[in-house]
């Protein structure tokens, strides 16, 4: 069996065909050729043969395989455990999401009393057959009458909007459509949302979204009656979120043009003559309201503060540099801040692991909560008003434990502890610190077996993000237990782009300075070879959204370094991104190929345009015809170009998902099919099996 299955998988892969045009662009004079610009129709007959043809290609491969069945089993074991969120007060009522196991979607439940037994109030299980119905967001009002929930159909950003009656679980007529990047704002009998016009038939996950704009929707009105509270019309391209404080005095409009800096304005909704105010003029700095407390807006920043604060400003004068500094910048990152009892709890990111302290509302300090060990804090919980809060707490081996704490006596105590089949005992994580190729320390998570001696064989799954301020931090998933009681080593490296050190930490990974993500990750890779954790023929690599250009920067950069590549809803044509959907936002990570500045350094690692005639690690690229935040046509083009060139006896495959979207909302038993799948394809190529 074993020669026949070698035979096979040494064997040319007769990949199916790809048509290539005669299309090219100029840019400052550089011509670039893009022979399948035409792939980039999702819609056409031509595409979608070519996503059959694929997914036919690697099920077949995958097929032949051994242990699949086996590993879906394993898996599916492992997930099937009851997931609880934290629960959340909003007035008069508790509520929580819970998952069974294997449920789909998680189901919300509503308490009167956490002493109460819980009932269901939406369970987006019934709005759907196969599941791909996901509860995106939940806003009860604050006299706890009604709520608004948002739904998403098949993975995808668009929203619908409804509004439920909390006491009778009854659904109101109301429904609202074209939403994205919106939540739900409360004011007297209706609410605060963004949307954007109806898209054009056919290119609904595609077309770039331009005209966000403010609505108000009075209950009981239809949506075309809904009134503009705020719209630029003269920047298409900027985002608008709503919050109104708790107090109900204020309505705070975010204002975005990227995924990073922001502008606040707001007005006082107690006075109707009233006009928006400006707090910040520019997008060079990310501020969010926290709340109203006597008489000053809290604000988070990171204006004049890389790693973060909190400052208070008068309403009256919204000044930003005339505003009182309450939670100064400290050596670790401020990552957000909530309050409790009149308190307020500072949550930090330090050596990329949480720590808690509590002040008051002056900004003196009082103490420090006590964690459960070294991890993440999640999920905090709390009321101004309320003496008690609920965190949840995990790690990279312990799922997430939820605690109640109370903020008088500083003590925590377990609520709720799930119970799974993986002894998470037997497995221990160590950070480590390793020098990138300027010298630049970078830390990297590192978790195994207890025990383990460093031979310099064993099959490695390095992760990565680098992007967005996004910070990579310790959790628990389900499908790293499998790869972990398989003998794997996880590694998740900390690299440049993301938010684990602050602001620097995140500009030092953007632009003419993105180079330095994909170092940073090469040299994870190199540190674990060196230090005798594994060999080159035993690296998997992989990441998502911005962390599949990572990989797919890296396999094209150094191919000899990694055996597996597994890039994921990945940006891989940095030469057109801004041109689908929201992408235009990302800009402030990459730049844009239409600036003469930028063009030559996106073009340089551009996963697409760096695809040469040599010999590739095995690679399945994976992403889903219903993903419009990166549509599907960055993975079609990079693996139709992979399969052209690749002079490989590995494998390049792709896995397109269907009826699926960029992950979020993603049913369980999607999500448990693509790791089997992923695992089967892994363990191959690194020599492993389940025991």
């Amino acid at each position: 069996m074993t020669m026949i299955l070698q035979d096979v998988f040494a064997q040319k892969f007769n990949y199916p065909i790809t048509r290539k045009d005669n299309v090219s662009d100029e840019y400052f004079g550089k011509v670039i050729a893009d022979p399948y610009r035409w792939l980039e129709d999702d819609n056409s007959a031509e595409t979608k043969k070519w996503v059959e043809a694929q997914n036919k290609f690697t099920n077949d491969y995958l097929s032949k395989i051994p242990g699949r069945e086996k590993i879906h089993k394993r898996l599916s074991e492992v997930w099937n455990y009851a997931k609880y969120s934290t629960p959340f007060k909003k007035g008069k009522y508790f509520f929580h999401y819970k998952n069974d196991g294997m449920q789909n979607q998680s189901v919300l439940y509503i308490q009167d009393d956490l002493d109460d037994d819980a009932r269901v109030l939406i369970d987006p299980n019934k709005l759907s057959n196969d599941g791909t119905t996901s509860l995106n967001g939940f806003y009860p009002s604050p006299d706890s009458k009604y709520a608004v929930y948002s739904i998403s159909k098949a993975g995808s950003d668009w929203n619908e909007f409804f509004v439920i009656n909390l006491a009778t679980g009854e659904q109101l007529k109301d429904h609202i459509t074209n939403v994205k990047w919106s939540g739900a704002s409360w004011k007297g009998n209706g609410f605060f949302y963004s949307r954007y016009d109806k898209p054009e038939d056919g290119k609904e996950l595609t077309s770039a979204n331009s005209y966000h704009k403010v609505y108000y929707h009075m209950l009981g009105q239809d949506q075309v009656e809904d009134r503009i509270a705020y719209q630029e019309p003269s920047f298409p391209q900027l985002i608008f979120s709503s919050e109104i404080t708790d107090d109900q005095r204020f309505l705070v409009i975010s204002i975005s043009e990227s995924t990073s800096g922001n502008r606040i304005i707001f007005k006082d909704l107690t006075n109707p003559a009233d006009k928006f105010r400006e707090m910040n003029s520019n997008y060079d700095f990310d501020f969010n309201v926290i709340d109203h407390v006597n008489g000053l807006l809290l604000v988070y920043t990171n204006y004049n503060a890389p790693k973060y604060r909190l400052i208070g400003i008068n309403p009256e004068n919204p000044n930003i540099d005339e505003a009182k500094e309450i939670i100064p910048e400290s050596e670790d990152v401020l990552t957000g801040v909530s309050l409790c009892a009149d308190r307020l709890v500072a949550q930090y990111l330090s050596n990329v692991s949480s720590k808690l302290n509590v002040l008051d509302l002056s900004g003196k300090f009082e103490k420090t909560v006590k964690l459960p060990g070294i991890g993440m804090v999640g999920g905090f919980s709390s009321d101004r008003k309320e003496k008690f809060a609920f965190y949840s707490f995990t790690s990279f081996t312990q799922p997430s434990t939820i605690y109640s704490y109370d903020i008088f006596s500083n003590t925590s105590k377990i609520y709720n502890a799930p119970k799974l089949s993986f002894k998470s005992d037997d497995y221990e994580t160590k950070q480590v610190f390793y020098k990138s190729k300027d010298g630049t320390k970078i830390p990297m998570f590192i978790t195994m077996k207890k025990g383990v001696t460093l031979n310099g064989n064993h099959p490695v799954y390095l992760y990565g993000y680098g992007g967005f301020n996004i910070s990579i931090t310790p959790g628990f998933s389900p499908q790293m237990a499998v790869f972990l009681e398989a003998g794997g080593i996880y590694a998740v490296a900390n690299i440049r782009g993301g938010g684990e050190f602050g602001t620097e930490w995140h500009q030092n990974g953007t632009k003419l300075k993105k180079q330095n993500v994909f170092d940073d990750f090469i040299a994870a890779a190199e540190y674990l070879i060196d230090n005798k954790y594994t060999n080159a023929s035993k690296i998997a690599i992989s990441g998502r959204s911005n962390g599949g250009l990572l990989i797919g920067a890296c396999m094209t950069q150094r191919p000899d370094l990694f055996k597996v590549a597994l890039p994921a809803v990945g940006v891989l044509d940095m030469l057109r991104y801004h041109k689908f959907t929201i992408g235009y936002a990302w800009a402030g990570d990459y730049g844009r190929s239409d600036e003469k500045d930028q063009f030559p350094n996106l073009l340089s690692y551009s996963p697409l345009h760096n695809v040469k005639p040599v010999e590739y690690p095995a690679t399945m690229v994976l992403t889903a015809d219903h993903d419009d935040r990166v549509v599907p046509a960055h993975s079609f083009k990079f693996a139709a170009e992979l399969q052209s060139k690749a002079q490989s006896k590995n494998p390049i495959l792709i896995r397109i998902d269907v009826n699926a979207g960029h992950g979020a909302g993603k049913p369980t038993s999607k999500t448990i099919d693509e790791w089997a799948d992923i695992w089967t394809f892994t363990f191959h190529h690194l020599g492993m099996g389940l025991k």
